[in-house]
């Protein structure tokens, strides 16, 4: 496993990094949450992802449980806080400071830890001012419960207006942890750019998405059950690519995969990490089989003619528009 820093500090996380979206405490028994932890901390994977809202709070939970009696100092903690959790009363939810402070300190506790290496706000929160926030964040990486911040699908103005408070608060953002991939590349224009000029890189979340780019979904075939698009829960998320002709153009890209003498998976993981303004791309694996078919693909340089080849392949299946990276206008609650 290869490790890199994150943003324009000297943290350095791996270049895979386990996430726990929609496994732990919800699709994945507890038995086998611990197995595949364990299989992704013997691939040398250090940096694991969760956040308050998976399986509303028992995902953080799960992941605590996993790591329990590995070496903290060893291991890169991160989550994440805006999402409505527990009852869902009015301070449940967002990035107020009274939501931020009692947050930290539930997934502390939820992690069996005294601090988090890096906490990020899971959207940007329109209804509590920039400032009010920010301020909440340093005062949290000031008390060491948090070693370094950062956003997730914030956009470039937004990172550019967090990055400036945070800096005259002394603290800074390091991170952005947006949905980038083959197919979903709405970063590139503008967050990216602005994440650059900031000192903030990114930690990308479904670099299969939704594990399209495997190639387990054909063209006319009804998605297996047990896969993300046989889920009522996650079909949703995972319409935008399960058009006929995305899926098509999807097992062309086999003869690519094939011709450098890797899987699929590999092959995904491999593009997205190819962006030198991504430190790491989160795998959000069920099983331990699946995290070994993940391992190895931070090892592989795709040559510029393949990369070529795939954006001829893909086409107008590409979306690139930088306006669908937004969070919600107003809290859900």
């Amino acid at each position: 496993m290869q490790y890199s820093y994150l943003g324009n500090s000297g943290f350095k996380v791996s270049r895979l990094i386990y996430g726990n979206w929609l496994t732990h405490a919800s699709q994945v028994a507890n038995e086998e949450a611990v197995k595949t932890v364990q299989a992704a901390l013997d691939g040398g994977i250090t940096t694991f992802d969760t956040a308050d809202t998976y399986a509303n709070l028992a995902a953080e939970e799960v992941l605590g449980g996993a790591l329990k009696g590995q070496r903290r100092e060893g291991l890169e903690i991160l989550t994440k806080v805006y999402w409505p959790v527990a009852e869902r009363k009015p301070n449940d939810h967002g990035l107020s400071r009274k939501h931020i402070m009692e947050s930290i300190n539930g997934s502390l506790k939820r992690l069996g830890t005294d601090y988090v290496d890096l906490y990020q706000a899971h959207r940007f929160d329109y209804e509590t001012p920039l400032e009010e926030t920010m301020q909440a964040f340093a005062d949290i990486v000031r008390a060491g419960k948090a070693l370094y911040i950062g956003v997730s699908e914030w956009t470039a103005e937004q990172i550019e207006a967090g990055a400036k408070l945070a800096k005259q608060m002394n603290f800074q953002l390091i991170s952005s942890q947006p949905q980038y991939s083959m197919l979903w590349r709405v970063i590139e224009k503008k967050v990216i750019p602005a994440s650059e000029k900031n000192g903030l890189s990114q930690i990308v979340w479904s670099p299969m998405a939704g594990g399209v780019l495997t190639g387990k979904y054909l063209p006319g075939v009804k998605p297996a059950e047990g896969t993300r698009a046989s889920d009522p829960e996650t079909a949703s998320f995972l319409e935008k690519f399960m058009t006929e002709t995305t899926l098509n153009r999807v097992q062309q890209l086999k003869e690519l995969a094939d011709q450098m003498g890797v899987s699929m998976p590999q092959f995904a993981l491999a593009w997205t990490l190819q962006n030198p303004n991504v430190s790491s791309a989160i795998v959000g694996a069920r099983t331990p089989e699946q995290i070994k078919s993940n391992l190895g693909a931070d090892e592989i340089e795709i040559p510029k003619e393949i990369m070529k080849r795939v954006d001829e392949i893909l086409g107008d299946s590409i979306v690139t528009d930088p306006s669908l990276t937004k969070s919600p206008p107003e809290r859900l609650v």
